[in-house]
């Protein structure tokens, strides 16, 4: 557990000794000079990640369904390999049981796309420090390291919004069709590339309707009959799924009743309103759906919400340069989800204790 408090306390420390602002469309990590060619805090909290998460021994809850699916891949063919799952994460499994290291390669590798892409996201936050505080708790600790698929795929998500940032919905698409190769349903997200169109409208649509119909056929369509069985048929629940979608209603919910108060361009306020709306819309079929599984899965995609509102929440909030209480109140709220999942979530006792699998592998 000290672990976890350690990260949290470091990123905590940052979110409030520093007000550094982000480079609003850009992706680069290094918050110092041109001409300081050292490692700054951020590509060391990127190392740092990376490690903790793709390099973590028997933790997670779904720990014990990743190993056996490296294991099998030593017995398949590359071919035979893609052909039963997620594409590219099948990959990482085949080279990591027939080549060199195992779990940990595709920990490792998901870990480091996913850190790429949510300190990508953080950096183009006007407080990136305390954009990468809000995920510590849940994206990071939770998700990163229980739900590797999903994990990677979120991560490279989260690239594709600051593509969209940017004003590329091409780099938007081509990353969500690349998300989709590690967990096939990434592709929902596919759609809100429309939302942030303002010329020729008609073409977007249309390319983006287009993108989304083949990356369907060619890698969802054989597996609706799966995740139809395997989530609403068994009418599986998850515990805890509407604390989880809570926490994204609640940003969702503080940035449409404040909206005006965010000093964002209209496109982006009216991107992150439909993307509210859409949070606070998937409430609905949590009650009357049979698996609320389903539905905490796709609300995954949606965790950005926080980020991006909480880490703002300061500046739009302030009155009289009271922001620092601000920053105070989200560092308390997310040392408070941090702390009610360690001792009171179902599922936490898989991640007690954290173990690094070098230091295990030294005293085996």
């Amino acid at each position: 557990m000290l672990v976890y408090w350690l990260i949290f306390g470091f990123v905590a420390y940052m979110a409030i000794s520093r007000r550094q602002t982000g480079q609003p469309y850009g992706i680069e990590f290094n918050y110092h000079s041109s001409q300081n060619r050292g490692l700054g805090w951020f590509e060391l909290t990127f190392i740092l990640l990376v490690l903790v998460i793709g390099l973590r021994f028997e933790v997670g809850g779904d720990w014990g369904n990743y190993l056996p699916a490296v294991e099998r891949a030593k017995w398949n063919t590359l071919a035979e390999a893609l052909s039963r799952g997620d594409p590219a994460y099948e990959l990482l499994n085949w080279l990591g049981a027939n080549w060199f290291g195992g779990i940990y390669l595709v920990n490792a590798v998901c870990a480091a796309f996913f850190v790429f892409g949510l300190l990508a996201f953080c950096k183009n936050q006007p407080r990136p420090w305390l954009a990468l505080l809000v995920s510590i708790p849940y994206l990071v600790t939770v998700v990163a390291m229980g739900y590797t698929r999903q994990g990677i795929a979120i991560g490279i998500a989260m690239l594709a919004l600051v593509a969209l940032q940017q004003g590329s919905i091409r780099r938007y698409v081509m990353y969500i069709a690349f998300a989709a190769l590690f967990h096939k349903s990434a592709i929902i997200l596919m759609p809100l590339a429309i939302l942030f169109s303002t010329k020729n409208r008609w073409l977007v649509i249309l390319s983006v309707g287009f993108t989304t119909f083949l990356t369907y056929i060619f890698l969802l369509a054989d597996s609706v009959q799966q995740y139809t069985s395997g989530y609403i048929d068994a009418e599986y629940d998850s515990a805890g799924a509407l604390i989880r979608i809570t926490m994204n209603v609640l940003p969702a919910s503080i940035f449409l009743l404040y909206r005006r108060r965010f000093n964002i361009e209209p496109v982006q306020s009216k991107f992150w309103a439909w993307v509210s709306y859409i949070t606070l819309a998937l409430l609905v079929p949590l009650f009357i759906s049979p698996s609320s599984t389903a539905v905490d899965r796709v609300a995954l995609y949606f965790i950005p919400i926080q980020l991006f509102v909480l880490s703002r929440l300061p500046d739009a909030m302030a009155t009289n340069r009271n922001s620092q209480t601000w920053v105070l109140v989200v560092v308390a709220y997310s040392a408070a989800v941090l702390f009610v999942w360690l001792f009171f979530a179902s599922h936490s006792k898989f991640w007690l204790p954290y173990q690094f699998y070098p230091w295990v592998w030294l005293w085996s």
